[in-house]
């Protein structure tokens, strides 16, 4: 193992980290149900930015690949920002409970949003022009033919939640 390959593990487990402290966070100062929208509204992006129809014109001044990746990525985060904002609108918000009540459920809430995350960075986004290939965590959440399985995880853990 050469530093260059134990230095892209440490920077994708910073980034996996990084994913889960935010959903455990947003889950024990939001609640559960605020992370049920937001993982609502990661499905619904996906949806949108699969078939969005402008990304040529958007990303027009883009001249690298790697400034296209980053508007890529921001135009997720809006289809993302929007349709969590449109999900805490119709749903209820049935959980009231104090910040470490239900903790188990928030965890497994966290768990569901990082794996939405991992695989939408390795399938959908383009976060490859920021991680180097070849690493244990891409061979598990990067093979096309997990992809369904991989997105079936989140909604199974919304099932027992």
């Amino acid at each position: 193992m050469d530093t260059a390959y134990i230095f892209s593990i440490l920077q994708e487990l910073i980034f996996i980290l990084l994913v889960f402290g935010f959903f455990l966070g947003y889950g024990i100062f939001r609640g559960r149900q605020a992370v049920i929208n937001v993982i609502t509204g990661l499905y619904l992006a996906l949806l949108i930015s699969l078939e969005f129809p402008y990304y040529d014109v958007f990303l027009a001044q883009a001249t690298t690949a790697h400034s296209e990746s980053i508007g890529k990525l921001l135009l997720f985060a809006i289809f993302t920002f929007l349709a969590t904002i449109l999900i805490t609108r119709v749903m209820p918000n049935e959980f009231r409970e104090k910040k470490f009540e239900s903790f188990g459920k928030k965890l497994l809430l966290a768990v569901a949003g990082t794996i939405l995350i991992m695989v939408f960075s390795f399938h959908v986004l383009p976060v490859t022009e920021f991680l180097t290939p070849g690493t244990p965590i891409q061979s598990l959440f990067a093979p096309a033919q997990y992809f369904f399985w991989w997105l079936l995880v989140p909604f199974v853990i919304l099932y027992l939640n």
